[in-house]
């Protein structure tokens, strides 16, 4: 659960321009994690969230997919619009969590709660099913105790030896402190009586499960006294069986644990929501989950789905993360994330160009249609998607978004074309259309054209255009 007072806590790909991302490799056929078996055929991933933004521009309380081939940078769905919401109970979503079932279809999660009041108290949660993740059917709210208390940040997995799915959400029980609940269902429209999955004697949300990882379970959860992720294991799937071993990783205040297995190497990834309103997602690595021990990966290596809150991710196959991108349609706008400084994105600003840290309001301003160049459509122009007849262009050096007057001068001065990343191949560079020895860069955060020499130039002058 994100952004909400607890007792005893707190208050409250990378793209090469015009290039299509790779498909990675299968993920082996033997290894479960969350709720089942992955499958040979699995070679993507797909992510559920909702979204807010610092001043409420991006928020909304429905469930948002995003898709991703890599597991660590996200192509928004629908624009990133809700592709469902709920109409009952308090008639929005937190905290989706999407679960592949046993017979290969889908059954969607989420915390029955909408915006931040903390005082609304629900003891259910909201329910779809579906087939594919392109159309959602059976929607309900499901009863999971009679405690006045909330059921936040419901997950599910697949108990093999009771043949039963395990619910597990966070709840307040007569222990005075958030607990890990656990209820057992066959079908998510009824379950069985409420029992404690997880009490190490203080406050605990937010479980994740890996399920049979080299026969041995583990359960990630936000601790509320460290304000950190640390993981539980044990060699069954018991109530009261996991104890916490791992060490904690932060950064700020952090919630909300995926665990991701990597399908093209052995890693691993943890990924966590800091737990401000407009939170930020931040990404561990580890090859082997038994050590428990994580390396803060760069923000270069990963990029989450704007505005996007308390996510989760799952397998899926390429024919799904197909069909899901035909069904919701991919962006019409792109993110240009700063080399040497990846929490950074190009935006206009008082219609000067610069790279600004995420998140910010309006965050559209960081939107971009990448239309051909205005003087060469083998280049590219840089449109504004909240100022549509602007586009970025040098004025005396200097990048701002002017209003195309249609005159030769500002076509030439509003194109660039993309050149394989001067700092890295892998990312893009921007040279001038009139200037061909400058390049687009920051300085000072300033977005401008210069030449470029050395190697802190180049970096400046790097960018990875995704979303």
């Amino acid at each position: 659960m994100s952004v909400h007072p607890r007792p005893g806590s707190r208050p409250s790909r990378r793209l090469i321009l015009g290039m299509a991302a790779t498909v990675p490799l299968a993920l082996s056929a033997d290894l479960t994690t969350g709720a089942r078996t992955a499958r040979a055929a699995d070679s993507a991933h797909v992510m559920g969230y909702f979204t807010e933004s610092p001043n409420g521009t991006g928020t909304d309380y429905g469930l948002h997919l995003a898709v991703s081939t890599d597991s660590r940078h996200w192509m928004p769905l629908n624009q990133n619009d809700p592709v469902v919401t709920p109409t009952a109970g308090a008639g929005g979503l937190r905290d989706p969590f999407i679960l592949r079932k046993q017979d290969g279809t889908f059954v969607v999660l989420a915390t029955d709660l909408k915006g931040t009041d903390w005082s609304y108290v629900s003891q259910y949660i909201h329910v779809w099913d579906s087939a594919d993740l392109r159309t959602f059917t059976g929607y309900r709210r499901l009863k999971l105790h009679d405690m006045n208390t909330h059921s936040w940040a419901p997950e599910a997995f697949w108990d093999a030896g009771r043949g039963r799915y395990a619910i597990i959400y966070s709840a307040v029980n007569g222990s005075g402190h958030n607990v890990i609940m656990v209820n057992y269902t066959a079908d998510f429209l009824t379950v069985s009586s409420p029992q404690v999955f997880f009490d190490p004697g203080y406050d605990v949300i937010d479980g994740d499960m890996a399920v049979g990882v080299g026969g041995v379970n583990y359960l990630y959860f936000k601790d509320s006294s460290k304000q950190a992720l640390v993981g539980a294991r044990s060699p069954s799937l018991d109530p009261g069986s996991f104890t916490a071993f791992s060490t904690p990783v932060a950064h700020g205040g952090t919630e909300a644990p995926i665990l991701v297995k990597s399908q093209t190497s052995s890693a691993w990834y943890l990924w966590g929501d800091t737990y401000t309103p407009n939170g930020v997602f931040y990404a561990w690595q580890s090859t082997d989950l038994a050590s428990g021990t994580w390396t803060a990966l760069n923000q270069r290596d990963y990029t989450q789905p704007v505005n996007s809150k308390h996510g989760t991710i799952q397998p899926i196959t390429t024919t799904e993360y197909t069909n899901l991108v035909a069904k919701w349609g991919a962006p019409a706008w792109r993110r240009l994330k700063s080399y040497n400084y990846p929490a950074r994105y190009v935006r206009h600003s008082d219609y000067v160009g610069r790279i600004d840290e995420y998140p910010f309001d309006p965050y559209t301003d960081a939107q971009w249609k990448l239309v051909p160049g205005l003087a060469d459509s083998s280049g590219v122009s840089f449109q504004s998607v909240n100022y549509p007849t602007r586009y970025l262009r040098h004025y005396d050096y200097q990048l701002r978004l002017d209003v195309n007057d249609g005159t030769s001068t500002f076509a030439q001065d509003a194109t660039f074309y993309s050149t394989a990343g001067l700092a890295d191949s892998s990312w893009t560079s921007f040279r001038s259309y009139n200037y061909p020895t400058r390049y687009i860069r920051h300085s000072d955060y300033v977005l401008r054209i210069d030449p470029i020499s050395t190697a802190a130039d180049r970096a400046d002058a790097t960018f990875s255009v995704g979303y």
